[in-house]
């Protein structure tokens, strides 16, 4: 059995923690525009945000619909009609990219493995501006080898176009050697088997797992990677070679 070299992070819900980005921005854009905000309509706009990524994910709509759509069926839901979607859609995606809060310590983490000498890649289907932003702030463009995102890529996860793009320009690494880390049922895990490469299923919620996919790994903390690349590694406590 091949040693891990490589690890595929998905950053939304496992590098960082979306859903406080998410609360964040949503509250600064309702202040912004003098609307009143509170846990419910939060929740709501969530649920609406997962639907609208997984028909993006799925192939059924385009990523600017997405952008949008998920305002203008918010609106729509609280009966705001004296607002235009496309103000809160742009006050939004600008607040995302302001603030990161990393899960788990990740960022010790992923410091951790750049030393050991594994390689890190983020694959992302979030938007492109707020992704190279948070990615910047946060510290994880001086970590991570490369990141991959689908708006540039034109796929998105879980496709196997986007991962066959992302290997195209990854020369010498190999899908055995690689081990995707994700949140995401329908993007990461499910990415993962449409790519060949081995998968481990960030669950600190501990969702059941689903019957009619198969995943190599799971884990509730992060650090929980740590054992799981121990037990691929070619000798005890060799340095992974690039």
């Amino acid at each position: 059995m091949a040693a891990f070299t490589t690890i595929l992070w998905d950053l939304d819900q496992t590098i960082l923690d979306f859903k406080k980005s998410m609360d964040y921005a949503l509250r600064g854009s309702f202040r912004q525009l003098h609307l009143s905000i509170d846990e419910e309509k939060i929740r709501l706009y969530s649920d609406i945000n997962d639907s609208y990524w997984l028909r993006f994910e799925r192939g059924e709509i385009t990523k600017d619909e997405v952008l949008l759509g998920r305002f203008r069926t918010f609106y729509e839901r609280l009966g705001i009609v004296d607002k235009a979607p496309e103000e809160i859609a742009e006050l939004y995606q600008n607040a995302l990219g302001e603030v990161y809060f990393f899960r788990d310590k990740a960022d010790e983490l992923t410091l951790q493995l750049k030393e050991k000498g594994y390689r890190q890649y983020i694959i992302t289907n979030g938007v492109h501006a707020t992704q190279a932003k948070k990615v910047r702030l946060s510290g994880l463009e001086r970590i991570m080898d490369g990141v991959f995102v689908s708006e540039l890529i034109g796929y998105p996860k879980p496709q196997k176009e986007y991962f066959d793009a992302c290997f195209a320009m990854l020369p010498g690494v190999a899908r055995k050697e690689c081990i995707l880390v994700g949140d995401s049922i329908t993007s990461d895990m499910q990415g993962g088997v449409n790519a060949g490469v081995a998968t481990c299923w960030y669950n600190p919620d501990r969702r059941p797992a689903p019957s009619d996919l198969p995943i190599d790994y799971e884990i509730g903390d992060l650090w929980e990677l740590l054992p799981i690349l121990q037990e691929r590694m070619p000798c005890q406590n060799q340095q992974i070679k690039n």
